[in-house]
């Protein structure tokens, strides 16, 4: 990797809820000016989040970002058609997309799912509630629920049994070849993907478009963005109100927001361009 000082393509890859959103409002007020800047600068800001495609549609609206975003956690990389000269390869084409995928679709880990001697009275997951059942587990408007129930490559699921029997179904499930993450409030049910290999993957393609280095810094808060942070050049980490913050066995270009949110993640972005000289 060469000097942050020379001419490295500048990417950052974010969470969003309770990262540039905040946790319980999903605003970004505070990051609002910066979010502008970076756009002046021609610094990427790539959503690599939990959240669905329809999720990500809506709320790059609102971002007025047009950049390609990561969806549950790592199991699809979209790309807007053209952003890039050339489709990269090993994507297909989907809308107006172009789309990397990382996990067998969701109906595979639902089949898993019945397999599972845990009966649902142990857990509540997406396929099998009603929009209000989604709208209590996740705090969300009917019409955001709505968008967070649209899933093709994983399964989101609230725990109701006990921490033990937490522990054992979550090794069952990798025993039947799942991959487990768990989140802010869900188990994640996905294949063999995360939020790390897919950032990598969209940084080469990056890096073979520009012909030049690229250098990453990856925003997070919880134990899904564990992979993510630890496969960033420049790792943040942003403090959560309910859970403690991810532990790294990065030691090097890791920085800890002083505050929670959006407030948290403009205040240590800044302070890395400023490092960088970018500002």
């Amino acid at each position: 990797m060469s000097s942050p000082h020379t001419a490295a393509k500048l990417l950052i890859f974010t969470d969003l809820d309770g990262c540039l959103l905040n946790h319980h409002d999903y605003g970004f007020a505070p990051a609002a000016a910066l979010l502008h800047q970076l756009e002046r600068l021609h610094i990427p800001v790539i959503p690599n989040s939990s959240k669905t495609a329809a999720e990500l549609h809506h709320l790059r609206k609102n971002l007025d970002n047009s950049h390609p975003f990561i969806i549950e956690n790592g199991a699809a990389v979209f790309i807007p058609i053209g952003y890039f000269p050339e489709q990269p390869e090993g994507c297909d084409r989907i809308g107006d997309f172009w789309v990397k995928t990382f996990s067998l679709p969701r109906r595979h880990w639902l089949e898993l799912l019945e397999r599972s001697s845990f009966g649902t009275d142990k857990f509540q997951n997406f396929a099998n509630a009603t929009l209000a059942d989604i709208v209590k587990l996740t705090d969300l408007t009917a019409d955001a629920a709505a968008r967070a129930a649209q899933r093709h490559y994983g399964e989101p699921l609230a725990w109701r049994g006990t921490d033990a029997e937490r522990a054992q179904f979550i090794a069952e499930l990798r025993q039947l070849g799942a991959k487990v993450m768990e989140g802010g409030r869900f188990i994640h049910v996905s294949g063999d993907c995360d939020k790390g290999k897919a950032m990598s993957w969209l940084a080469e393609q990056y890096q073979l478009t520009f012909q030049t280095p690229v250098m990453t810094i990856a925003a997070g808060d919880g134990q899904n963005d564990i992979a993510m942070l630890e496969s960033a050049d420049i790792a943040v980490l942003i403090p959560s109100p309910n859970h403690a913050l991810p532990v790294l066995e990065k030691q090097r270009q890791v920085y800890t927001a002083t505050r929670q949110g959006p407030t948290g993640w403009a205040e240590s972005v800044s302070t890395i361009l400023t490092n960088l000289n970018l500002q």
